[in-house]
């Protein structure tokens, strides 16, 4: 009882042998598809409402009248039926004219247009080629599309606000570029970091350095700072990031004034952040996304003091099918020791830079001492290892209550597994973030008299 016309698809069934439509509804005329369906050796279309011509195929052609019978209106040579009458044959002869004309001149038309894409892009390759030289790489035009401009226009609005680099908007500086301060005509306040020449192999290789950057835009998280977007041009590179008025955290721990504002609750808090955005970027983006460069200074706050990590600039993406070597990106006194005799990027290194971190956020100082003495000596009996914790907590604050002492010492503890010197033994990020969040254990109730001996035990 199906009541439909043949579908096209029928008759274009390569290997179908028999095919028994009978007792149904069927209606319209029979697809041209089947003059074409030579695999087809049995038929039965009878009892249906099929009308107009048989197909020219043996199947149909040779088909015994009860294979056809009460239909509507078939038509053709075989006995029983009635032929075709000349305006049912003209209609068919014109549908075959129709189709063999669509068949040449599709293609025809086809390979035209397809030639003229073809010469409109090698055309524009060329121009843009000679252009490339004298005007900033287009890729920036997506980049800023969030502001809704062309990205030839941001980049003339950055120059213009910053009086091309003029220094007196230069609000920091480090190894790989100097950052300033740019406000937009529309109001929007941003961060431009203009790299050095020698920025290691990202420059040497453009179109590298600008897929990864496209990728780190992609980013989206509360605890990393936003990367708006990136300009390559012969004169300078400059990547352009979200604007936290807050600063880095480390002119916060350099200043006594705003260190003594920055109680422990808020250090944990901190350290949180940074461990929740680090743990994103290696577990949960598509590629794995190393930082290269985790430092205080790279650390930026907002009014909240919620922390945001920054300049991913020198980050790099892990593909699973390429190469983890590369040149030396990062700060001395954070960089995982094996940097020394191997240029192997992988997630370890971000968590050794992390466990300096928040060891420097507890301290209220470079940890660089500590480090020293503490990991060079193998043996347990060194004198570092019979240095209380409390002893070297940042003096400017007072003594931590039995709640905050409890997170400072488990803060300490993660820290010191962190710089562990054999990478294969420190813990993911991951894993660091799951005991941040667990409840803290009894064990951790002995703040007074823990020392780092103690925490590295545990």
């Amino acid at each position: 009882m199906l009541e439909s016309k043949l579908p096209l698809e029928l008759g274009e069934m390569k290997s179908i042998e028999t095919m028994n439509l009978s007792h149904n509804r069927m209606s319209g005329s029979i697809p041209k598809s089947f003059d074409h369906c030579f695999s087809l050796i049995s038929i039965d279309i009878s009892y249906n409402q099929l009308e107009g011509p048989l197909p020219n195929t043996s199947a149909f052609q040779k088909a015994p009248f009860d294979a056809l019978t009460n239909n509507k209106c078939l038509c053709g040579t075989v006995s029983g039926l009635n032929p075709c009458s000349q305006s049912t044959q003209k209609k068919t002869s014109r549908r075959t004219f129709k189709r063999m004309i669509f068949l040449i001149v599709a293609p025809m038309l086809a390979t035209m247009l397809l030639l003229i894409v073809v010469m409109g892009i090698f055309i524009r390759a060329r121009s843009g080629t000679r252009s490339v030289e004298n005007k900033p790489q287009e890729f920036a035009r997506n980049v800023f599309s969030v502001w809704s401009f062309d990205g030839k226009m941001i980049y003339q609005n950055i120059i213009d606000a910053i009086e091309n680099f003029n220094p007196k908007y230069c609000i920091g500086a480090g190894g790989f570029g100097s950052v300033f301060r740019a406000e937009l005509p529309n109001g929007q306040v941003v961060a431009v970091k203009k790299l050095h020449a020698t920025d290691g192999d990202a420059l040497w290789r453009p179109k590298d350095f600008a897929n990864e950057i496209r990728a780190l835009t992609n980013i989206r998280h509360r605890n990393i700072v936003k990367l708006y977007g990136f300009c390559s041009h012969v004169q300078h590179t400059f990547l352009v990031y979200e604007f936290l008025e807050g600063g880095s955290l480390m002119h916060l721990l350099t200043n006594d004034e705003t260190a003594a504002k920055f109680d422990w609750i808020k250090r944990v808090n901190i350290v949180k952040d940074v461990a929740n955005a680090l743990s994103y970027m290696h577990q949960n983006c598509s590629h794995s996304i190393i930082h290269r460069d985790i430092s205080s200074k790279n650390i930026l706050l907002d009014s909240e003091y919620q922390a945001h990590i920054s300049d991913s600039g020198t980050a790099r993406i892990l593909m699973p099918d390429s190469s983890h070597w590369s040149s030396f990106a990062g700060t001395y006194g954070y960089a995982a020791p094996e940097l020394a005799y191997t240029m192997e990027v992988n997630e370890k290194c971000d968590v050794y830079s992390f466990g300096v971190l928040a060891l420097e956020v507890i301290l209220g100082k470079h940890p660089g001492d500590l480090i020293l003495s503490t990991l060079s000596a193998s043996s347990s009996t060194s004198t570092a290892h019979d240095i209380l914790l409390k002893d070297i907590m940042d003096p400017r604050l007072s003594s931590p209550s039995k709640q905050e002492s409890k997170q400072v010492t488990l803060v300490a503890k993660l820290a010191l597994s962190c710089i562990e010197p054999n990478s294969q033994l420190r813990p993911t990020m991951k894993q660091v973030c799951i005991q941040l969040l667990k409840e803290i254990p009894s064990q951790f109730n002995i703040f007074p008299m823990v020392t780092i001996g103690q925490l590295l035990d545990l």
